[in-house]
């Protein structure tokens, strides 16, 4: 049988991965030792050249259906991995059948949930991840995608301003619907406190954190959180003509979420005494949006509001307010945030992203100045940081030697 290949902008160097080989025997000339989640299917990090690739073993039909549905949600700018392609036709040096295998692009400074209480999470951090897995939930459930099997296993966290984001690892039961049902929401919702509960008491039985988790209480937050932000951003808000100002206000809370407003659905009576609206909410994005478009930054939205804000203390600082915003960008840019970022050594870029670097040292500074008694210069800041912080945390990123 012929190996066949499909792909997304190939990568010439897959033709040469051991295809014949049974993934799970695949070895440290092609493997990386990276932390994976749990998964029903073999799974294996590889490095070819500069990049790098989950390779996972699946059957043929499900691998180019996973595929597709990836590549959709990529279009729709949902977070999700990137597929890079799917290898069929493999078969082994007897000649037997070899399941197909689906390639995905590594996310850089991602990982498993599991991985993260190894790297010093514990039961504290919970409502974080939850946060994370929320709202990358409502995102999907936006967007009219059915997940299907809803788990922290099947999600990849990367840091976002001392929180996390969450993205989409495995689609293998998702579709994409014309509209969503409120039964398929509810579906989704249920499968995922199922799932986490179970996952959490595994974590605590496999004693990867210090103090006791309340499971209930965390798929009950769950479930709380979601509903919260699902009627935040879809509900419809009813008043008088004469509070109209609600209005603005219901878009600065969504915009405070970080979600853009594409339109408002706006109804009133027939005397127009009572007003009706309803936000059709675009994705999520609403801050990341503004920073790139001042400074050609491309970080996580939590990061990116965080900036956003030291920004706005750099203008007020230097009394900027009434010169073109997108000039103050680019001198705080050049200023301040490159230099501090420029300040971690090469060996430690591999902790933390810059942007996340950049949101610790802020936290830093904040330690210090409350200690001192002042405020703290940024960079004698970002240099104590460094020394003392950033140096004992673990990689997060993939070190990726040059051929």
């Amino acid at each position: 049988m012929a190996l066949r290949i499909v792909a997304s902008r190939p990568d010439p160097a897959i033709v040469t991965l051991p295809w014949s080989t049974p993934l799970e025997e695949w070895d440290d000339r092609f493997v990386v030792p990276l932390p994976r989640g749990l998964s029903r299917h073999v799974v294996r990090i590889v490095r070819l050249r500069g990049r790098t690739y989950a390779v996972k073993e699946t059957v043929e039909a499900i691998a180019f259906r996973e595929y597709r549905m990836l590549r959709d949600l990529g279009r729709l700018g949902l977070p999700a991995v990137v597929p890079q392609g799917v290898v069929a036709g493999r078969v082994d040096a007897d000649g037997e059948e070899l399941p197909a295998a689906l390639l995905t692009e590594h996310l850089q400074f991602s990982l498993p949930y599991r991985s993260l209480f190894s790297h010093g999470l514990d039961a504290d951090d919970l409502p974080s991840l939850v946060d994370a897995l929320v709202v990358l939930l409502v995102r999907l459930h936006l967007a009219d995608f059915f997940w299907g099997d809803v788990s922290l296993s099947n999600v990849l966290f990367r840091r976002n301003a001392g929180g996390f984001a969450a993205y989409l690892v495995d689609a293998e039961t998702g579709e994409l619907n014309a509209t969503l049902s409120d039964q398929l929401r509810q579906h989704d919702l249920t499968v995922a406190t199922e799932n986490v509960f179970a996952e959490l008491l595994d974590l605590q039985a496999s004693q990867s954190v210090r103090h006791e988790i309340d499971a209930h209480a965390v798929v009950e937050l769950l479930g709380r959180r979601y509903t919260e932000l699902w009627d935040e951003l879809t509900g419809v808000e009813q008043f008088s003509a004469e509070e109209m100002w609600r209005i603005e206000q219901r878009i600065e809370r969504l915009n405070d979420l970080g979600f853009d407003v594409d339109e408002l659905d706006i109804v009133t009576d027939f005397d127009g005494d009572q007003v009706r609206i309803q936000p059709k909410v675009v994705d999520l994005g609403h801050h990341r949006r503004e920073l790139q478009a001042l400074t050609g930054l491309n970080v996580e939205d939590g990061q990116a509001r965080r900036l956003l804000n030291d920004l706005a203390s750099f203008t007020a600082h230097h009394d900027l307010g009434r010169e073109d915003r997108s000039l103050v960008a680019n001198r705080w840019l050049t200023r301040i945030y490159e230099p501090v970022t420029a300040l971690v050594p090469p060996e430690a870029r591999g902790k933390l992203e810059p942007a996340e670097v950049f949101h610790e040292i802020l936290e830093h500074r904040w330690y210090l100045s409350e200690q001192a008694g002042r405020e703290v210069d940024i960079f004698d800041t970002a240099r104590d940081y460094i020394a003392t912080q950033l140096t004992r945390r673990p990689d997060e990123v993939v070190a990726v030697e040059p051929e």
